[in-house]
């Protein structure tokens, strides 16, 4: 873009639709999860089938985000963000009007397709359209969009499902997707096309079936039983294929489809290590929780979606100073703290009891958003703060895609832990249940071992209690893991720093 920028009033036009784009998507990341038993119901569909509702719309927006940079440059970024927000918009609608699985699950992968761009464009277009003192600014509220988004999704989605229909999940995108297209169509200007770019088709290719194999390999090994089923050998083998070719292709080609001038610059590339870590610390529990509070402690959707919203409006104060705090303290300080409150909630986390009541849910949860928006904000400014602008469409749609494949793997990762570790508690807790254990009969007396119903009782209780255990373990993991990434603010550079240094040092 050039060196002059909008008018005020033209850029808050343009930040409203842009928002409203990212919103749109962002949504849909989350807010099918609760509508899923009434979606399974509805289609006929099994336990195991009903989550590709869920993979189809992941995978395919992970393995088409790496394109949205050629695309931006081949044919403009507005042509770009209207194509995608009428795709989106459209493939949302036919997810709604869906009568069967089989139609369900392709208008989610249209959904992922057409929704790969907008974050990062999104995100590209604020760069751009501010000066680079309202880059902090900027990013507040670009993270309000995408990080907010899947945290509100399972409230809304179950508001929506249980006062209208699983459908209106789908529905709700149709007026926001036409005030984000008309919004942008009037204020926001072309981009120059760079003609003669060329894509290369075999390093996108070798990324997607790489990224494509990955997703499903873990979304379908707790299923399979991992290795010892012939499909997961196969598709871990894939993963492995693919991705050697595309690094070696990367590494030898003349235009490779990643350009490695991105990681050269040391800020964008902790940078975007560290927002693996956050996806994985944000999805892994959103996607743990509401199985948690339903099942095992009997929350109604509702009610589930109530105690776990006050994440989002913690989230909500710490990014709506997210640029008044950038020009105040050092970013890397914001981001140590950010991760300290969220290493604090998940500590808090671990601590979920059956006996537990709703108020450690809730406080739990406001530490993580406030944690989240402190570290997402200083840390979206630092990934592009030495970045060379003619990398920003690429780079943006890199940093969402490592983001993206973290929550993807976290999501699976700690399902499959929890399911595991559920499984193995179960076994040790059984071998105390036996007529010789004096504790059980002080815990239980009168019990029957010969009657159904009582030791049907009994097995559903000790599942109850071994299944806390493993979502217990799982925060741990989480708490731990949230540590780890500590330590990399060491080696990053402060923005503000930054920014007197020659840009050209970045890239060596």
């Amino acid at each position: 873009m050039s060196g002059t920028y909008p008018e005020a009033g033209v850029r808050r036009f343009v930040t409203v639709s842009v928002m409203a784009a990212t919103v749109m998507n962002s949504l849909d990341s989350t807010i099918a999860n609760v509508a899923l038993p009434h979606i399974q119901g509805s289609v006929a569909a099994s336990a195991d089938e009903i989550t590709w509702v869920l993979t189809s719309y992941i995978v395919a927006a992970a393995i088409f985000t790496p394109l949205t940079g050629w695309l931006a440059g081949r044919f403009g970024r507005k042509r770009l963000m209207l194509c995608s927000i009428v795709g989106f918009t459209i493939a949302s609608g036919l997810c709604g009007i869906a009568t069967n699985l089989g139609e369900i699950v392709g208008f989610r992968l249209l959904q992922g397709v057409f929704g790969a761009a907008l974050v990062p464009m999104s995100q590209a277009i604020l760069l751009d359209i501010n000066p680079p003192e309202r880059h902090g600014s900027a990013m507040s509220i670009w993270t309000m969009g995408a990080i907010l988004g899947p945290i509100i999704g399972p409230a809304l989605g179950g508001w929506l499902t249980d006062n209208l229909s699983w459908r209106w999940v789908f529905f709700i995108n149709l007026p926001v997707g036409a005030l984000a297209f008309l919004g942008l169509s009037v204020f926001l200007t072309e981009t120059k096309a760079a003609a003669g770019v060329k894509l290369d088709l075999f390093g996108f290719a070798m990324l997607g079936l790489a990224i494509g194999s990955l997703q499903l390999m873990l979304d379908r090994g707790q299923t399979k039983d991992w290795f010892s089923s012939l499909e997961i050998c196969i598709e871990g083998a894939c993963v492995l294929f693919f991705g050697y070719a595309f690094v070696v292709h990367t590494l030898t080609a003349r235009k490779p489809f990643v350009d490695l001038a991105l990681f050269a610059d040391r800020n964008f590339t902790l940078s975007s290590i560290m927002g693996f870590f956050m996806g994985v610390m944000i999805f892994s529990v959103l996607s743990l929780l509401p199985p948690l509070l339903e099942n095992l402690m009997g929350y109604p959707v509702v009610l589930t979606g109530l105690v776990t919203a006050p994440r989002g409006l913690g989230s909500l104060v710490t990014m709506s100073l997210g640029g008044q705090l950038l020009k105040r303290f050092d970013a890397r300080l914001l981001v140590f703290t950010g991760f300290l409150l969220s290493a604090w909630s998940a500590y808090r986390m671990a601590g979920f009891s059956l006996g537990m009541d709703q108020s450690i849910v809730i406080s739990s949860g406001f530490i993580q958003g406030l944690g989240t928006g402190l570290i997402f904000v200083p840390l979206s400014t630092m990934a592009f703060g030495t970045l060379d602008p003619k990398y920003r469409n690429e780079g943006a749609a890199m940093f969402t895609l490592i983001r993206n494949i973290g929550s993807a793997i976290g999501i699976s990762v700690l399902q499959a832990m929890t399911i595991r570790n559920t499984a193995i508690v179960h076994s040790r807790l059984v071998e105390g249940i036996r007529p010789d254990n004096p504790l059980l009969a002080q815990a239980s007396p009168g019990f029957d071992f010969t009657a159904p119903f009582q030791v049907a009782r009994m097995n559903a209780e000790i599942t109850r209690q071994a299944s806390m255990v493993a979502y217990v373990d799982a925060f741990w993991f989480l708490f731990i893991l949230t540590a780890a990434a500590i330590p990399m603010l060491l080696f990053m550079r402060s923005p503000r720093r930054a920014a007197g240094d020659d840009l050209h040092l970045h890239m060596d």
